[in-house]
């Protein structure tokens, strides 16, 4: 079964910070860099499967945090020409931060960037943690995309899952965010939960369709180290069937594409139009600027990552020092396999060109009606989606 695709869950080598400007192979300062993500790591509550990082809210740190990423965003104005198309807030929950933070970091971006190219700003929240007031702020401040965290309608599952809210707190959320004039809401939905039947799984998926959101990502549950599920799982406590996990996937695929949500990538469904800018930015190996605690960036054949303690990070950005932990220095054939990687999971597939050293194995995955060939573009067919993974591997 596929695992979906994090926002920026590249492995990385430790080596030594960069401390200059970032430039690519050939020398030349790297081009505009459009796509920016911002870690908020607060959570009022740890998900036990979650891999992210992220701590417990601590109201003493937040004003200091808000400055840093403040901070961290001017700093990087200095080195890299930012003309934003999409920003993006993940998290951790965006949404913990209170009414005048949120006002005081949104409004920070506004007065350091220019936003006239900006097409998608995308706030992660997590239900209980909107309330009328924060969505009209946000909306006034440009945000045009809301991420809802809903996870499961099953109250059973999200006591499971570890969550903070129930199913009709998580309802409420969404209606408020409607209200306030979001246009443009994913709600985000996991399987192949402990204990999780099919019935379940169709119930939410049906009761998701109910409320049109306009895209919905779907994930298969990961067992991902240093979470309290993986050591659960290791116990014997929780079991993952690859077989039920496929028939979970398939029906998504069944049911959402029939409402009207086309499979634009693995994990993902959009009605019309409504495609992830910012994510589809990645998956195209676009260059992006993570801010913030363990945030990810990749500029030209430059890849590094921040510290992943937001105390250490605003340490660092406030008093004038460099937040990353490491850095990588990319080669051609790493951006090829992510390149095959990241494009066989979406609709558009992979160029024929891409795969031409690869005769035999595109062969044997179209004899075994995983792959087909369609403009010049090998493309996962339904069958191979349910093991996208395996597929790519072919190709590393």
């Amino acid at each position: 079964m596929s695992n979906p695709a994090n926002h920026n869950s590249d492995a990385m080598v430790a080596i030594a910070p960069a401390t200059g400007p970032l430039v690519d192979t050939g020398g030349t300062p790297a081009a505009p860099v459009c796509h920016l993500y911002v870690h908020i790591p607060f959570c009022a509550r740890i998900c036990p499967y979650c891999a992210f990082y992220k701590d417990l809210l601590d109201r003493s740190q937040t004003w200091r945090f808000c400055e840093a990423i403040l901070r961290d965003l001017e700093q990087q104005s200095a080195r890299f020409a930012l003309t934003p198309e999409t920003i993006y807030f993940g998290g951790g929950t965006p949404t913990a931060l209170t009414i005048s933070q949120l006002e005081f970091l949104l409004g920070g971006f506004h007065d350091r960037l220019n936003l006239l190219s900006l097409a998608e700003w995308t706030i992660e929240a997590n239900p209980g943690s909107v309330s009328a007031r924060k969505a009209a702020l946000l909306r006034k401040l440009g945000v045009n995309r809301v991420s809802l965290g809903v996870q499961s309608w099953d109250d059973d599952l999200l006591k499971v899952l570890g969550r903070e809210h129930n199913s009709q707190q998580a309802e409420q959320s969404f209606r408020i965010l409607r209200d306030a004039g979001f246009l443009n809401m994913n709600v985000d939905l996991m399987f192949g939960l402990p204990g999780q039947t099919v019935e379940q799984w169709r119930s939410t998926l049906e009761k998701t369709i109910h409320l049109h959101p306009d895209h919905i990502s779907a994930y298969c549950l990961t067992y991902e180290e240093d979470t309290e599920f993986f050591l659960r799982h290791a116990r014997g406590d929780f079991l993952q069937e690859t077989d039920a996990d496929v028939a979970f996937f398939e029906m998504t695929m069944s049911i959402l594409e029939a409402a009207g949500y086309e499979h634009y990538e693995i994990s993902n469904y959009a009605q019309p139009g409504f495609s992830s800018i910012h994510n589809r930015a990645y998956w195209l190996g676009n260059d992006y600027l993570g801010l913030g605690p363990s945030g990810f960036s990749t500029v030209g054949m430059n890849r590094w990552q921040n510290v992943c303690d937001y105390r250490n990070y605003a340490e660092r950005v406030l008093s004038g020092k460099s937040p990353t932990g490491f850095t990588e220095n990319l080669t051609n054939e790493m951006k090829r396999t992510e390149r095959i990687a990241l494009s066989l999971r979406t609709r558009e597939g992979i160029a024929a060109s891409e795969l031409k050293h690869f005769a035999q194995q595109t062969e044997e995955f179209i004899l075994l009606g995983l792959l087909r060939q369609s403009n010049g573009k090998f493309l996962l067919t339904q069958k191979g989606k349910s093991v996208a993974d395996s597929v790519a591997e072919a190709f590393l």
